[in-house]
C-alpha cells in the first residue's frame, strides 16, 4: 500500500473509532497518562497502530472478537515481531477490558510507561 493511502485509511479510522477506542483515546489524549503524547491511528510503514507513544516507541491495540480466530492470532503476532524488531514494544487489550475495566487497563499501561523509561535510564 502506498504512504499516501495508508495515510488516508489512518484518517479514516480515526473518524470511525470504536466506542472501546474512543473510551481510552479520552484519558491517553493530551498527555493524559504519564504526562506522554499519545497519537491515535498511527502509521508506522505499512502499519496503522491505535495509539502510539513515540518517546516510549510504545503502541497499544485494541481487539476485537474478529483477533479471535487463527488467522488474525497469526497477523496480530505477525504484526507484534515485525514492530518489536522495530524496537516498539506492543501491548494489547480487548474492547471488553477497555469497557468494562478501565482503571486497570490505564494502570497497566502506566505501568509499562514506567518500565520503558526506567530501562532508558540505566
Amino acid at each position: 500500500m502506498a504512504k499516501s493511502e495508508i495515510k488516508d485509511l489512518a484518517q479514516i479510522l480515526r473518524k470511525n473509532q470504536t466506542p472501546a477506542e474512543q473510551l481510552l483515546w479520552s484519558k491517553l489524549r493530551s498527555r493524559g497518562l504519564s504526562d506522554c503524547k499519545f497519537r491515535r491511528q498511527h502509521p508506522i510503514d505499512n502499519v496503522i497502530l491505535d495509539f502510539y507513544c513515540s518517546k516510549a516507541h510504545l503502541a497499544i491495540e485494541i481487539d476485537g472478537g474478529k483477533h479471535l480466530d487463527e488467522i488474525n492470532l497469526a497477523r496480530d503476532q505477525e504484526r507484534t515481531n515485525y514492530l518489536n524488531q522495530k524496537g516498539i514494544r506492543v501491548i494489547r487489550f480487548w474492547n471488553h477490558d477497555v469497557l468494562e475495566h478501565l482503571d486497570d487497563v490505564l494502570a497497566e499501561i502506566d505501568t509499562t510507561l514506567s518500565e520503558i523509561m526506567a530501562e532508558k535510564i540505566n
